[in-house]
């Protein structure tokens, strides 16, 4: 029996979510990713083919550069300012393959917080 690595597992898990999720103009997708030093977040209109706003833990809008539970809320809070900023209030949300807890599920509730639907 062969083992996978742990990337591997939640590539599949991403591709398999990606079948199904897709954003669009009006409801674009909310892309979350993170490494062991930052956090990224994206509305993207995949029928275009184009970002319309992003956030990360590399702005200068957030104190400090990191890749933990609280940095995750502060994102979370900025990508939801910036969609209010285009007039976007729902999407939907790719986990990105990841579980959801810990970061993700730090970054979903602050971005719900921030006036974000999904």
């Amino acid at each position: 029996m062969s083992t996978l690595n742990r990337k591997a597992v939640r590539q599949r898990i991403h591709r398999r979510i990606r079948k199904k999720v897709a954003g669009s103009a009006t409801r674009p997708r909310l892309a979350v990713h993170y490494s062991n030093q930052h956090i990224y977040a994206q509305l993207i209109d995949d029928e275009a083919g184009r970002t319309l706003c992003a956030a990360s833990s590399l702005d200068k809008d957030i104190e400090k550069a990191a890749s933990n539970v609280a940095v995750a809320a502060e994102v979370g809070v900025l990508v939801a300012k910036r969609a209010a900023g285009k007039n976007i209030d729902t999407v939907i949300f790719d986990r990105g393959g990841h579980l959801y807890h810990g970061k993700i599920k730090a970054f979903a509730d602050a971005a719900r917080e921030g006036g974000l639907k999904f």
